[in-house]
């Protein structure tokens, strides 16, 4: 049974060490022989550091390297280029003066590896004639290959000054690359965003963007089709274990964890940290999600709730997935750049081509589910199995009352301080929780009068769920706050019955049960159940 590579990103060590390795060297034959200039956009710890590495090593000329390889059986000549290698998360980056003095320093040593000698202080310069003297001592063009390239801008993101400030720094630095072109065989710059061309590459017109492209879909990350190619032993050793052999279907759960990235909605692939992480450890939890906590953009989810609850079918055109830059930040597309959302389809359209995007896999939807309710709520709860079956039970039950004392307990365990006055905020907060559970909730479901704003569907049953939130002064007296429940819960009866949400769901054989909660505040919660 080989080993795994957690945390490796040395293609070498891999090979020698008897390390699983997914093979992906047909995607560096490719990319050396259809152009000269990438750029890659994926999410953290997805395996664009290993792919830089292979690709160093393929110019490296150390063919028996690549032994038993989909390229060492190719017609790929193996030839000797000299490799410029920058880790940009490697760099200092506290001030724009930091990162200049940073990046000096870093070229400095690779100048000096190489025995050369250059007169320069800007890393600009610096940059230029490295690639020029390695190309005239070496007879031969340079590779270059840039990890992390949004490094400097993305650990700035809540100070867009500085954010500024390094964006202009790094686009200066790039900008070297397009006067170098004669001097270069390859150039592939990977990170997690996607900032604008004209942001941060405005003069590398050459650039080619594979990251939405179908025959890249799969360069990172584990194809779903390959699991049991590399981890076959891993996943047998596991049925053999006591905690796992009441799984019915093991490989089934583990896609269901770790699975459903996608970046051209046909091609799955599978989370290689989180998924190696599984199988060193044993038990099924969110390493991934664990590994980096998404705080910007928890706190964009913060100001606006409503975002969180719209997650599951999101709907995006590409050229806004592209759109990012300091000043001008939407968080469904960081969502996306950054791994907590993935594409589900891809929708036709005349124009820009679409997307049907949606939180990837359980992992994920856990974990973001847990943060959103301890941000939210200043702590979240501990989720039991009894809490979780009290709940399953009620609902299955069509018990809703039951499960109206569970959201009243709930809600009032959340400082005052913390409560946000609107109805998206309750809305979010009851999504987040169900997810938590485990139910898989659909929220602003869509109807040809309008949008339901939850949908949850049993073995039998379907809950039609509609949330109305009216402000109320903290000293009204109980007359009036009983009059203002029923006041809301009217409007929403009459909103799901005017708007016939019920009505694309008859004529099936699952019971139909709609209701309305009415909130005035933390304490002040009411629930109206309607009759057919």
């Amino acid at each position: 049974m080989r080993k795994l590579p957690l945390g490796i990103q040395n293609i070498k060590e891999i090979r020698q060490g008897d390390y699983v390795y997914v093979d992906k060297t047909r995607y560096v034959y490719e990319l050396q022989s259809r152009a000269k200039c990438y750029f890659l956009s994926r999410p953290r710890r997805f395996g664009k550091s290993l792919l830089l590495d292979t690709i160093a090593e393929a110019f490296s000329g150390d063919k028996e390297l690549f032994k038993g390889l989909w390229i060492y059986d190719s017609d790929y000549a193996f030839p000797k280029h000299p490799v410029i290698r920058l880790d940009m998360s490697n760099i200092a980056n506290g001030t724009p003066e930091v990162l200049c003095e940073s990046l000096s320093v870093e070229l400095r040593k690779q100048i000096r590896d190489e025995g050369l000698d250059i007169d320069a202080n800007l890393p600009s310069d610096l940059f230029k004639n490295l690639i020029e003297m390695l190309y005239r001592k070496y007879k031969q063009t340079v590779v270059v290959l840039i990890d992390e390239y949004d490094k400097p801008i993305l650990d700035h993101i809540l100070d867009a000054s500085m954010a500024e400030a390094n964006r202009a720094v790094i686009r200066g630095f790039y900008g070297v690359l397009k006067s170098m072109d004669p001097y270069l065989r390859l150039t592939f710059i990977t990170g997690v965003s996607k900032f604008t061309k004209t942001s941060i590459f405005s003069e590398m017109n050459n650039l080619l963007d594979i990251t939405m492209l179908e025959e890249y879909a799969n360069i990172c990350g584990i194809p779903v089709e390959d699991l049991d190619v590399y981890f076959h032993d891993h996943i047998e050793d596991l049925r053999t274990r006591d905690a796992f052999r009441q799984i019915e279907n093991l490989h089934d759960e583990i896609l269901a964890w770790y699975d459903g990235y996608s970046w051209d909605g046909k091609t799955r692939v599978v989370n290689p940290f989180g998924l190696i992480t599984f199988f060193l450890q044993k038990r099924f939890a969110s390493f991934w999600y664990a590994s980096g906590s998404p705080k910007f953009l928890l706190d964009r989810i913060k100001e606006k709730p409503e975002i969180f609850a719209n997650l599951k079918d999101y709907k995006m055109i590409e050229w806004a997935m592209d759109v990012f830059d300091v000043h001008h930040i939407q968080v469904e597309a960081l969502l996306f750049q950054t791994g907590y959302l993935t594409v589900n389809k891809v929708l036709p359209s005349p124009g820009s081509t679409g997307y049907l995007l949606g939180i990837p896999n359980r992992e994920v939807r856990e974990a973001f589910s847990l943060h959103i309710l301890s941000e939210l709520t200043e702590k979240g709860p501990n989720p039991t199995q009894s809490m979780y079956w009290d709940l399953y039970e009620a609902l299955q039950g069509g018990d809703l009352g039951r499960m109206l004392m569970f959201m009243k307990a709930f809600f009032a365990g959340i400082p005052y301080q913390l409560h946000i006055n609107q109805e998206a905020y309750y809305h979010s907060l009851f999504y987040a929780m169900m997810n938590l559970f485990g139910f898989d909730m659909d929220a602003e479901v869509s109807t040809s009068m309008g949008r339901i704003d939850a949908v949850l569907e049993m073995i039998d049953k379907v809950y039609i769920f509609e949330f109305k939130y009216e402000h109320c002064a903290p000293d009204a007296t109980a007359e009036v706050k009983g009059q203002l429940l029923a006041d809301t819960l009217d409007k929403g009866e009459r909103q799901i019955r005017d708007r016939g949400y019920a009505d694309k769901f008859r004529g099936g054989s699952m019971e139909i049960i709609q209701a309305v909660f009415a909130f005035l505040g933390r304490d002040e919660i009411e629930m109206r159940v309607l009759a057919e």
